[in-house]
């Protein structure tokens, strides 16, 4: 019997991406065929987005590319779309499954109860907020070059008043430490040399259980041999309190790149928005962080639009993050999700002052970005080789610079160069072996 074809896609953020890296491994394992999304294919696994309006559109696009190429293929709809948005997907035509969140881990378990049974049932889907373990696959085959992504936790207790992502992920459960060092262990034995953690929230690792926090854990696997470096996922300011500041600021193996959300530069819109900070205690934070170690890289995430944003609040937002040490900013334009507390605001910024204001926050984005850069021309960076492309290594600096360069050196290799010269975008750099 021909074997099976199956083709994953995956949108959003790097989780997603982990899971469906995960999933692919599943069903190769089991005997089935990885498919690329654009080829026919048996299956399509859609792992969707639901972090916008447009995340939402992208989605259901997506899903409809894979039915037109395979009208007969079983199309599964999963992720955090299918996990608040049941119905919607369950009516579209070209949706044969829908799994969310909930029961991510047995997608391979219902797909082939579906194919062999042809049962009627089409939504699996639990009340997300009931799950208090810890569930995920087996260490991911999913890669950023010759770094292993590795998740640790999921769910955010947070709440903000714009976001949907606590709704389709949950509360916060974490893995135990034990268990991420033993598999940090494996992938250093391996010869992988950094290692990125990532979860919905990485800094309230451990809010669920006593084993200890995100500081316990990093103790832990700085002291693996051979773990070269550790890079963190998205934090939270206010929960980086002074014992976790001084270690990421200290430690040499921790990745001096940090993403830490603003979301917005005026103290309004963050009440607002339930941040749970001031502009102030973030600077503050940021401040400390640059003064301890100067050569950190700080992204940030910023929506522009929010509801209670007037001009003014924009005009705050723009000199706070002109006088922040961004080395980039993710900016997002605001999209109402229904079930949010921001939802009673309703969706008063007109949507051409929306794009006004994103293209303004992306071109000091740019500019930022491209200045972090040029402040490292002419000096020796150690890198790790990633990746290979046009006969050329790609090294990746602690502070996230991307350098290409001629090198003889394998990937997942360290050696030094000189950044002789930075692109327009931030992976476009190239610098000479020293």
């Amino acid at each position: 019997m021909e074997k099976l074809k199956v083709a994953f896609y995956s949108l959003g953020c790097r989780m997603n991406q982990f899971e469906t890296s995960a999933m692919e491994e599943e069903f190769e394992n089991r005997g089935y065929t990885l498919s690329e999304f654009s080829d026919k294919a048996d299956i399509y696994v859609v792992n969707t987005c639901t972090v916008t309006n447009d995340a939402d559109r992208s989605s259901r696009k997506t899903i409809r590319q894979a039915k037109r190429r395979n009208p007969d293929a079983v199309v599964v709809a999963t992720g955090c779309y299918a996990q608040v948005s049941p119905d919607k997907l369950s009516k579209m035509e070209e949706v044969d499954l829908v799994i969310g969140n909930s029961h991510k881990t047995a997608v391979l378990e219902i797909v082939e109860q579906f194919i062999n049974e042809r049962r009627q049932d089409k939504v699996f889907i639990d009340n997300i907020f009931r799950k208090n373990d810890f569930e995920t696959f087996q260490i991911s085959t999913f890669y950023e070059g010759s770094r292993p992504i590795l998740k640790v936790q999921e769910g955010c207790n947070s709440f903000c008043s714009f976001c949907i992502i606590p709704f389709a992920r949950g509360k916060v459960r974490s893995a135990k430490i034990n268990q991420i060092v033993d598999q940090a262990k494996i992938l250093v034995d391996r010869g992988f040399k950094e290692i990125v953690l990532t979860g919905t929230q990485l800094s309230q690792f451990g809010y669920d259980h006593k084993e200890g926090f995100l500081y316990d854990l990093l103790k832990r696997l700085v002291k693996i041999e051979g773990l070269y470096r550790v890079r963190l996922s998205s934090m939270g300011i206010n929960e980086i309190d002074k014992k976790l500041l001084d270690l990421i600021t200290s430690e040499e193996k921790i990745a001096p790149h940090f993403h830490l959300s603003i979301q917005s530069g005026d103290d309004r819109v963050l009440k607002d928005m339930k941040r749970n900070y001031t502009v102030s205690q973030y600077e503050k934070v940021i401040n400390q962080i640059i003064k301890k170690r100067p050569d950190t890289a700080i992204g940030t995430d910023l929506i522009t639009g929010f509801p209670t944003e007037d001009e003014k609040a924009f005009e705050n937002t723009v000199k706070t993050v002109k006088n922040l040490p961004f080395a980039y900013i993710h900016v997002f334009t605001y999209s109402q999700r229904k079930g949010t507390s921001a939802e009673k605001f309703g969706d008063t910024v007109h949507p051409q002052e929306k794009k006004r204001r994103t293209q303004i926050i992306r071109q000091i984005s740019q500019e930022k970005n491209r200045k972090f850069r040029e402040g490292y021309i002419g000096k020796p960076l150690e890198v790790l080789i990633i990746s290979e492309k046009d006969g050329k290594k790609i090294g990746l600096t602690g502070n996230y610079i991307h350098i290409s360069f001629s090198s003889e050196k394998p990937v997942n290799s360290i050696t030094k160069v000189v950044l002789t010269e930075v692109g327009e975008e931030r992976e476009n750099n190239t610098g000479k072996e020293i």
